[in-house]
């Protein structure tokens, strides 16, 4: 892990438009911590600085869609097949590579190394579906009235951009990229700017496998960057994952010029536990997934209502997720992603506790590599008041909030009255 982190150090990431690694003739590579143009990219295991993620601007993203849309017209020609061709190849690749991969997300994400080879992996299930791509988008024709027929044909829409968050940085992306790519679309790849490395490893194996260039490029950034997405008249549609403030942002400003989007935000998971619950594997399947990716995930549980006082089900929540070894990499859970989370999770247990909440395991004690890094232990907590917040923002962290509810209709109540979306 020493010789990824020393390899990436060494300079500051580039973008990658039309087959290369490039840099804005105005990004000076000599002034690292110049903030209007880097920003540093740590590793959350031990807070160090693994590489620089470029900020990019209007004028890069231009730049990028101009590849993009000038492959398009030779790429959306292909068979279908010969598309299909290089996604197997990639496919290989990536199995090829997923240790790699994993070392890299370990690096720059904090995951495990079996959680991140299980988002390879998962990643990689959506190459496979888009290799059913010739049998998928078959045309058709139907006669839909006497002498009268009609021909159904799906043809690509041009550039696709896909603005992806942290916490999946292989996964996520692929949600998009293999789909789009065997329709006959070229992309642009926007990942966050805090787990920039996965991106560029990826693009280095679609040039490996084959892939045109220009089929796909990629642009570092934040904001600026996604704004100038948004607002690009030849980018046809959108995708993107991230809160649920900056999805409305997008949705809007893609709507406006009419624009193909799909903009996941966040989410607040509930589970309910009956009175006859089996106490181990209910307790084993809460710790699983208030933890799992140190709860940075859409799909980790936040809330546990429990009908009536279930004190046997809390202790063994309480005694399996304290028995957790920290680590990234080898260990059972990871630290967060950086010190801005790891501030709003502990503001939460904080407001928690002081308007009466017991903190049955507490994840402010010394968990992993305190001294340094950005870690926070798993965190039980015992709610009294409905309108505590933790009750009802998505905290994004190994936390989960437990209230006391009465009936199995109070349960359906009050996790319907929750704004976000729910599992």
């Amino acid at each position: 892990m020493q010789t990824q982190q020393l390899k990436y150090a060494s300079k500051p990431l580039e973008n990658y438009i039309n087959g290369s690694h490039v840099a804005n003739e105005n990004w000076d590579l000599q002034k690292l911590n110049d903030p209007k143009t880097f920003i540093p990219v740590c590793s959350p295991s031990n807070g160090e600085i693994i590489s620089y993620c470029p900020l990019s601007n209007k004028t890069d993203v231009e730049i990028a869609v101009k590849s993009a849309k000038a492959a398009f017209e030779s790429w959306s020609n292909l068979t279908v097949k010969s598309r299909v061709q290089i996604l197997i190849r990639f496919h290989q690749l990536v199995i090829k590579h997923s240790e790699e991969l994993a070392d890299i997300i370990v690096l720059e994400h904090g995951k495990t190394k079996s959680e991140a080879l299980a988002e390879i992996a998962k990643g990689n299930e959506t190459v496979e579906y888009s290799l059913s791509m010739p049998q998928l988008i078959q045309g058709k024709w139907l006669e839909v009235s006497r002498g009268v027929q009609c021909n159904d044909s799906k043809k690509p829409v041009g550039v696709v951009a896909s603005i992806v968050p942290f916490n999946f940085p292989f996964m996520v992306p692929f949600w998009t990229i293999p789909i789009a790519l065997a329709t006959g679309n070229t992309m642009i790849i926007k990942p966050s700017e805090k787990v920039p490395l996965t991106m560029n490893k990826v693009m280095e194996l679609f040039k490996e496998a084959g892939l045109p260039n220009g089929v796909i490029n990629l642009v570092n950034g934040t904001a600026e960057a996604v704004l100038a997405i948004c607002d690009h008249p030849d980018i046809k549609a959108v995708t993107f994952v991230g809160t649920s403030h900056v999805a409305e942002i997008v949705s809007k400003r893609c709507r406006n010029l009419n624009k193909r989007v799909l903009a996941l935000g966040g989410a607040k998971n509930h589970l309910v536990a009956a009175p006859d619950a089996i106490i181990e594997m209910t307790a084993q399947d809460v710790v699983n997934s208030f933890t799992g990716c140190s709860g940075q995930r859409c799909m980790a549980a936040s809330v546990l209502l429990t009908i009536g006082s279930q004190p046997v089900l809390l202790d063994e929540i309480v005694q399996r997720a304290s028995m957790l070894t920290p680590g990234s990499g080898n260990g059972q859970m990871g630290p967060v992603i950086d010190l801005a989370s790891k501030e709003k999770i502990l503001k939460y247990i904080n407001e928690s506790e002081a308007s009466g909440a017991k903190i049955l395991l507490d994840g402010r004690k010394p968990f992993g590599n305190s001294n340094e890094g950005f870690w926070i232990g798993p965190t039980v907590i015992l709610h009294k008041n409905k309108n505590d917040r933790a009750l009802h923002d998505e905290i994004f962290g190994p936390v989960i909030s437990i209230l006391e509810v009465a009936t199995k209709e109070e349960a359906i109540e009050f996790e319907n009255a929750n704004p976000y979306g729910n599992a």
